[in-house]
């Protein structure tokens, strides 16, 4: 290391903001559209099953009348995030993180924020993401 050099690395805080990283989908080599298919309800599910391709449709966030392309399982995200059921005390916390940026088009989230969105502890939720192990692809926003 040069003098007067030295190599930082921000711990993240309640006030980091987070979101799902999808280039660490792509660098791990997971499948993202099958593990976005098991946050949908078995009803939904079905319609997916053994299928490769998906319309693209327009959608209309019912909150800001922005209309955004979603393919038909996007869609099928944002019709699950309005059923009560899709975050509960049952869903696991990495679960109801994902959910959370699922259905708000991965806009980037505090853990105080998600504290309100998932009812889970913002302390655990910095612990659980803003560590060296990456779940699911939450990580820190960069720059932040």
């Amino acid at each position: 290391m040069q003098a007067g050099k030295s190599s930082t690395v921000v711990k993240p805080t309640l006030k980091t903001l987070f979101h799902i990283d999808y280039d660490w989908w792509e660098r791990e080599n997971n499948d993202l559209r099958a593990y976005m298919l098991t946050h949908l309800p078995p009803d939904l599910r079905e319609k997916f099953v053994g299928r490769d391709e998906f319309e693209v449709v327009d959608y209309i966030d019912p909150e800001t009348g922005e209309v955004q392309r979603l393919d038909e399982l996007g869609l099928a995200i944002q019709e699950s995030a309005k059923r009560e059921d899709f975050i509960t005390i049952q869903t696991s916390l990495v679960d109801s993180v994902f959910r959370i940026f699922l259905s708000n088009g991965n806009t980037p989230r505090s853990p105080k924020e998600l504290e309100a969105d998932t009812g889970r502890d913002a302390r655990t939720i910095l612990k659980t993401f803003g560590g060296i192990r990456v779940y699911r692809g939450i990580r820190p926003m960069q720059g932040h």
